[in-house]
């Protein structure tokens, strides 16, 4: 059986090329493309391109071409099948299932789209063309938006007695409108009634751009009735896990690297009348970690900016504890506080476009730092509240995901702490004062660790091993005579360390005549490290650790050497070079089986 298109469509629209491609290709940003070394073909010049707009990867060497599907295919050797379920489960989705039941819900999923469809461009039609709706223009116009934005956001109006419900059950049954969330049954009258009566309402899209909910507004101040409502949850609607305005503002991140997320749609609206786009908004519940973690895969800098009042503030605070959890080194999360009574729609009309960006720059406060004042302003600076406070930040801190911002997070509450307490803290500041302060370096280490070629962390794993286990090294001098290291940096701190064990004298590091920045480069991106430190009594294993880099040392110089034999027969078209480079591909096939 087929997937159905919706279903390959939604794996596109929720991955870039670029986040599937990255998996298997150091990715370097070049314009509004992305260029890399080539999966299909050995090569030092990148002929490898990723266009994330135009959803497709190309490779010059090879012509192979493609989309995601094709891309996991080829590189992984999985039939299409398999590639769905890889890329399903790495867009969050759930994995298809052929079953009569699923066939059934896709029955149910296309009369679903049918009946929003049907529903939202008839009162869209009506606001614009009815005059019996001059009511909901005039709101509209003294909100400052006109018919381009009506138009833009598919917006309608519903008037208080509809009867829209009798003209669509001509074609579908009560169950299905009712299981549509449109609708529900008066018990006393025993008739359908319409939940959105008396609103605007704003539809909420898929991130493929089918509408699935709607948003609803009154525009009379009735103190009985909640000024905003949302769809009730439904198969094909879940609120944690839909942002609205997503499937629009998701085509922006190519050009644009981050998102504003406010509360409401007449936010998202006003925003987007003033030049702002890249808006999005959540659906009337708390933040949830799927909403981050989708913003994530588009986006790399999340700006939450909700209403200047306490609501706002309280829900600002509830987003910034449930969000900080899918923090990442290679994203960012700030929030942005208006002044008191203003929300970003009011905010930006008062003041412009330009005035609102400056206002962001200048304003704009990263996620540990908001949740650190916020707590700090809860104190009263005795030892109780101050301990309640480490506490409650270290709390935070834990249940962060990625261990490199855990770490750097729990090290920034821990330092502004021990300024806030500097007799009781001075060893610990003294402790602290010798690492890294700042979350930059984060994003600093990922940069450059990104920036190492292949090869090149493995050099630095075997100097890592050789510095940490002299020794046991010492002992097995043999291993390493022969060892080609290809990085002149590498190449040198080897050779140095070579001769003192040459010279048949015992030494420590400190003996070694090494640049420090050469040292702490080692230290810092040494992939095995993490292994090595669990291992540290087991000369046994070391040595078995040393030989496994060993061979892929001698694999990698192998490997060199066949491409620059191939290039050389290029050129020459010399039967013995191409004896040579037989020989040494039977080799290297032979290690491989070995």
């Amino acid at each position: 059986m087929k997937y159905p298109k919706e279903y390959l469509d939604e794996i596109k629209n929720r991955l870039k090329v670029s986040t599937v491609v990255s998996k298997t290709v150091s990715l370097k940003k070049r314009g509004k493309e992305f260029v890399g070394l080539s999966p299909f073909k050995n090569e030092k010049t990148p002929s490898f391109t990723v266009n994330d707009e135009k959803e497709f990867y190309h490779c010059f060497a090879t012509s192979e071409h493609g989309n995601i599907f094709d891309f996991v295919m080829k590189t992984q050797n999985l039939k299409f099948g398999e590639a769905v379920k890889y890329l399903a489960q790495l867009a969050g989705m759930q994995p298809y299932m052929f079953s009569k039941q699923d066939e059934e819900r896709e029955k149910k999923w296309n009369e679903y789209k049918s009946i929003f469809s049907h529903y939202i461009d008839f009162y869209h039609n009506e606001l614009l063309k009815n005059e019996n709706y001059s009511i909901a223009r005039d709101y509209l116009k003294n909100r400052s938006l006109g018919k381009d934005e009506v138009k833009k956001f598919k917006i309608g109006y519903i008037e208080k007695n509809p009867n829209f419900f009798e003209k669509l059950n001509k074609d579908y049954n009560e169950q299905t409108l009712v299981e549509t969330g449109l609708f529900y049954l008066d018990e006393k009258k025993k008739i359908y009634v319409e939940r959105f009566r008396g609103r605007l309402i704003f539809p909420i899209n898929n991130i493929s751009g089918q509408p699935i909910a709607l948003g609803g507004r009154i525009i009379e101040d009735l103190d009985y009735l909640a000024k905003y409502i949302n769809s009730p949850e439904t198969n094909f609607f879940k609120k944690g896990s839909n942002l609205y305005n997503l499937d629009v503002a998701r085509k922006l991140s190519n050009k644009i690297d981050h998102i504003y997320l406010v509360e409401g749609y007449m936010d998202v609206v006003g925003l987007s009348k003033n030049g702002v786009d890249n808006a999005v908004a959540n659906l009337g519940t708390s933040l949830t970690d799927k909403q981050i973690l989708t913003l994530n895969q588009f986006f790399d800098d999340i700006i939450i900016c909700f209403d200047g009042d306490e609501s706002g503030y309280k829900a600002a605070l509830r987003a910034a504890e449930n969000s900080i959890k899918e923090l990442k080194p290679e994203k960012q999360i700030s929030f942005l506080f208006l002044p008191e009574g203003e929300d970003p729609d009011s905010f930006v009309n008062k003041n412009d476009k330009n005035y609102f960006l400056d206002f962001v720059k200048q304003n704009k406060v990263l996620i540990h730092k908001f949740i650190f004042d916020h707590y700090n302003n809860q104190t009263d600076k005795t030892p109780s509240s101050m301990a309640i406070f480490e506490k409650k930040l270290r709390e935070i801190a834990n249940t962060i995901k990625d261990n490199f911002i855990r770490k750097y997070v729990l090290e920034y509450f821990l330092e502004e702490i021990a300024g806030l307490t500097p007799h009781l803290n001075k060893n610990k500041r003294q402790i602290f004062s010798k690492k890294t302060k700042s979350l930059k370096l984060t994003q600093k280490y990922f940069n450059e660790s990104k920036s190492l070629s292949h090869i090149e962390v493995k050099e630095i794993s075997f100097l890592y091993l050789i510095l940490t286990n002299l020794e046991i090294v010492r002992e097995n001098l043999h291993l390493i005579q022969n060892v080609k290291l290809f990085t002149n940096e590498n190449k040198l701190v080897f050779e140095l360390i070579f001769s003192k064990f040459q010279s048949d004298e015992k030494f420590t590091m400190e003996d070694l005549n090494i640049d420090d920045q050469l040292i702490d480069r080692i230290y810092k991106f040494a992939s095995i490290k993490h292994i090595i430190n669990k291992q540290k009594n087991s000369a046994e294993k070391i040595l078995l650790l040393l030989e496994e880099i060993l061979r892929d040392l001698k694999n990698y110089e192998l490997e060199a050497r066949i491409e620059e034999l191939e290039s050389k027969f290029a050129k020459d078209l010399s039967e013995s070079t191409f004896n040579e480079i037989k020989e040494l591909k039977e080799l290297k096939k032979l290690k491989n089986i070995n």
